[in-house]
């Protein structure tokens, strides 16, 4: 399988006054850079990094570094090129632009050794579990630029309302944003909103330090919260077990780390319950599968992040098919035991726009794609009214 060209894409499309706000930032417009690597044969497969920053540094690292050794190489096996990738440049990469850049690389690689043997990755990576996934909504935004809790309430209850409506019976809000009490009441009216009946999970994208987070921890305890993400920043190692051993809601985390080696240390010194590995930044799918099984021997559950374009999407589909229940039972249970995905309920159109035929919920999952390769077909028309370089 030789590579014939690479080429990049940095897509960027403004939300003007739909922008919103986690608790780490404001979110004016989407963002992603897209890589196409065609191979001698005219076969194109499709990969995705540079989320959480600018894009721009992701696709200059594969113009100017990445991609000519790629086009070097008499063949360009996935896992082969991955490694031999993040060798050469161990010395200055290892965590950030360079891996998210070797990660896009490498899915592009897998989808394109998918399409030439004409098999979805998922049979290539062994085979699928399940066919469709669990999805929950992530909703619950700020989205008042004055970050007035009185003012947010009663929009956050509509909001998800109607993502319950939609048919999500699983949902994650964010939090971290304001103080404490002001988010307890967020926390509070999404609880009385939706009911019992819904599965609740918390994102703080690392907003507090330990103490702050056990407070918060305690809350999502009593409204009966199944997840609580990044309560601490990822450097804090000894602050997620702090925070783990002090409240009952299961801690997950991860998004921001790289590579099987960072998730060594993450995973063993912080005691997640749930990782969540970025296939478009930790690494690719050759990485993700060897942090899966570094997570199952310490007991801990696998769900994948997923922010970006529908590429990362269907990436993260074709991974959360091939996971097994960790632990095993008769009956999957999603969270519990069987992986689910993240499906955002913000705008979006770098995702609902792209593909020829775009994802699309039914009955609270998504399909996972059973074409070759990942399983998506490129709107082209889409992807040039929205690149930007």
């Amino acid at each position: 399988m030789k590579i014939e060209c690479i080429d990049t894409f940095v897509l960027r499309v403004p939300l003007g006054a739909r922008r919103f706000y986690s608790s780490q930032a404001a979110f004016p417009e989407r963002t992603s850079m897209l890589v196409r690597v065609t191979s001698t044969d005219g076969v194109v497969g499709w990969g995705e990094g540079g989320q959480y920053g600018p894009a721009e540094p992701v696709k200059a690292c594969i113009d100017e570094v990445l991609a000519p050794q790629v086009l070097a190489m008499p063949e360009a096996m996935p896992a082969v090129v991955a490694e031999t990738l993040y060798a050469r440049t161990r010395d200055f990469g290892q965590k950030g632009t360079y891996v998210e850049a070797i990660s896009a690389i490498d899915i592009a690689l897998w989808d394109l050794l998918g399409r030439t043997l004409g098999a979805p990755v998922s049979t290539l990576l062994g085979g699928r579990f399940r066919e469709r996934v669990k999805a929950y909504g992530t909703s619950g935004y700020y989205t008042d630029p004055e970050f007035r809790a009185d003012r947010d309430l009663p929009g956050l209850a509509e909001a998800v309302i109607g993502h319950v409506a939609d048919g999500f019976d699983m949902l994650k809000m964010k939090i971290g944003l304001l103080p404490i009490a002001q988010d307890a009441a967020r926390i509070r009216t999404v609880r009385e909103a939706v009911g019992d009946d819904v599965v609740l999970l918390a994102d703080a994208n690392h907003a507090y330090n330990a103490a702050t987070a056990i407070r918060v921890g305690r809350v999502l305890d009593e409204h009966g919260f199944a997840c609580f993400e990044e309560p601490v920043v990822p450097e804090d190692r000894a602050g997620y077990s702090r925070v783990r051993s002090a409240v009952d809601v299961p801690i997950s985390g991860g998004e921001a780390e790289f590579t099987r080696y960072g998730f060594r240390d993450f995973i063993e010194q912080a005691r997640v319950d749930i990782v969540q590995p970025d296939l478009c930044v930790c690494g690719g799918f050759t990485e993700t599968q060897r942090i899966a099984t570094l997570a199952s021997t310490h007991g801990a559950r696998t769900v994948p992040h997923v922010w970006g374009s529908a590429v990362a999407l269907a990436a993260a589909l074709q991974m959360c098919s091939v996971l097994p229940l960790s632990p095993y039972t008769l009956r999957p249970i999603p969270l519990q035991n069987e992986p689910v995905i993240e499906f955002d309920r913000t705008p979006n159109p770098l995702r609902d726009e792209l593909l020829v035929e775009p994802f699309r919920l039914r009955d609270g999952h998504l399909d996972v794609p059973t074409g070759a390769g990942l399983g998506i077909e490129i709107d082209l028309d889409q992807l040039e009214r929205y690149r930007t370089a």
